[in-house]
């Protein structure tokens, strides 16, 4: 049971693609175009993260390698000099660190740590107790500047005189986390380094793709989309008058030859059609003529035996002789009608259906034998004697067999639907298909030659549509004619 919605799920995806080739191309364009660049993008900025923290980690190292020389320096510097050396260098300006001297060290709120943060860590860790010893007791962290203490009161960066340290410590309008190194000189003496890792480093996060990329990929793509929409718009301009071409001809119009135009595929494809039409017609003329000599031929030898008969002494002869030639004169009114009917040579205009059902349905409307539900939203474009004749044989053979016809109408913009619902004894299932055979009548005392179900066939199909018949439940017989509208 749970098959069922699955497919019907299936089904509705399908119906959601486009129908149309150039559509149809355009989106697996877009889709090949999205996972190719999507796939050159992600490779790209791995490798572009890669580099960056190979770079990052360069980086790091030189900052580490400029503190352990500042650290040197203030440890070859005597302890009473140090407060004044730091004095004069914020009084010059600062340097590119911000260094102090505190008792202790300072406690602070630290970022969490990320991949990057970390490796910035290990590395600045690493050198500097290769520089300055396996013993030392260094501090290494990163700190938002909000949360940055500098001195051993625990003053903010905001508190302290711009000349200090905001020139070292802050990018603005960017807010870049500070890193902050903590190393025991001697007892109760702390070298406090804070700095900013360099451009392009500062910010430490990787970042997505840049907006020059996404901008690039979004020119390309809807480049290619133009570029590829109007060779496939091209291309298929040949296939359209093709298949307009054949609609026409199909309906029995005169058609010119299509133009062999377009790529070596389609121009094949034309030249076939060609070919194709150019038979069809031949065998269209040959097929009228053959009729028309047949119907000469026919007619003069039982006019002959008709007089013939009527010389005949015996009577009982005279008549099996009568109901002979009516049968043969039957059979072949009955297959010139059958050609007559089929074969319109109408030209295709647009019909008013709605007139067409009106003027059909008008004799039987006062008696109620026929009822008319919903109308048609539009003209059809097609033969308007044979679409007369194929309705009418509809709505005849339901108030023959049937006594009453519903007729409900179903148009859309695919297709006309026509439903004649008659009360009749239905078709026994296994000759629901034999019907539509010429001559052939579900009772031997019926009357007619047996030919109205073929001929409004014959002409569905001449317009591309179909004739269908199903039994009802309630009992009855319900006869659909489906004519497609021609798409441009």
């Amino acid at each position: 049971m749970s098959a069922v919605p699955a497919e019907q799920g299936v089904e509705r995806r399908w119906r959601l693609l486009p129908r149309s080739l150039l559509g149809r191309m355009l989106l697996l364009t877009l889709l090949v175009v999205l996972i190719a660049q999507g796939l050159s993008s992600l490779i790209w900025l791995a490798q572009l993260r890669a580099s960056q923290v190979q770079g990052l980690r360069a980086s790091a190292s030189s900052l580490a390698h400029s503190m352990s020389a500042s650290v040197s320096y203030f440890r070859s510097l005597p302890v009473a000099y140090r407060p004044m050396v730091l004095d004069q260098l914020r009084s010059m300006g600062g340097t590119r660190f911000f260094v102090s001297l505190n008792d202790k060290p300072l406690d602070m709120s630290v970022l969490p740590v990320t991949s990057r943060k970390q490796a910035v860590i290990e590395v600045v860790s690493e050198v500097l107790h290769e520089r300055l010893g396996q013993g030392m007791e260094i501090s290494v962290e990163f700190v938002s500047p909000d949360d940055l203490r500098i001195f051993n009161s625990g003053l903010k960066l905001d508190e302290l005189p711009r000349s200090w340290a905001h020139y070292a410590l802050t990018l603005e309008p960017l807010n870049p986390p500070v890193l902050v190194t903590q190393i025991r000189l001697d007892e109760g003496e702390w070298l406090y380094i804070a700095s900013l890792l360099p451009e392009p480093y500062t910010g430490l996060e990787p970042q997505g793709l840049p907006r020059q990329q996404i901008g690039f990929i979004v020119l390309t793509t809807a480049l290619l989309l133009l570029f590829i929409g109007l060779l496939v718009h091209w291309q298929s301009l040949p296939l359209k008058r093709l298949a307009r071409t054949a609609r026409e001809m199909s309906l029995g119009a005169d058609v010119p030859p299509v133009a062999e135009a377009g790529g070596s595929e389609v121009v094949e494809v034309g030249r076939a059609f060609n070919a194709m039409r150019e038979r069809i017609s031949r065998y269209l003329t040959e097929r009228s003529q053959l009729f028309s000599a047949i119907s000469h031929d026919l007619r003069t030898p039982i006019t002959r035996l008709r007089l013939r008969v009527e010389l005949l002494e015996d009577e009982a002869l005279q008549a099996k002789f009568s109901r002979d030639l009516d049968e043969l004169e039957l059979l072949v009114k009955g297959a010139l009608q059958c050609v007559k009917d089929t074969d319109i040579h109408e030209n295709i205009e647009p019909v008013d259906l709605n007139q067409v059902l009106e003027i059909l349905a008008e004799p039987y409307l006062r008696d109620g034998r026929v009822t008319v539900e919903g109308k048609v939203l539009a003209p059809y474009q097609g033969k308007p004697l044979a679409l007369r004749r194929c309705i009418g044989n509809l709505i005849d053979n339901a108030i023959k067999y049937g006594e009453r016809a519903h007729l409900r109408i179903i148009d859309g913009p695919e297709a006309f639907v026509l439903q004649v619902d008659d009360q009749g004894p239905g078709v026994p299932e296994q000759r629901l298909e034999q019907v539509f055979e010429p001559h052939f009548r579900l009772a031997a005392q019926q009357q007619g030659y047996g030919l109205g179900l073929g001929i409004a066939r014959n002409i569905a199909h001449s317009h591309g549509g179909e004739v269908s018949l199903l039994n009802l439940r309630e009992g009855g017989l319900r006869v659909t004619l489906c004519l497609p509208r021609l798409m441009e």
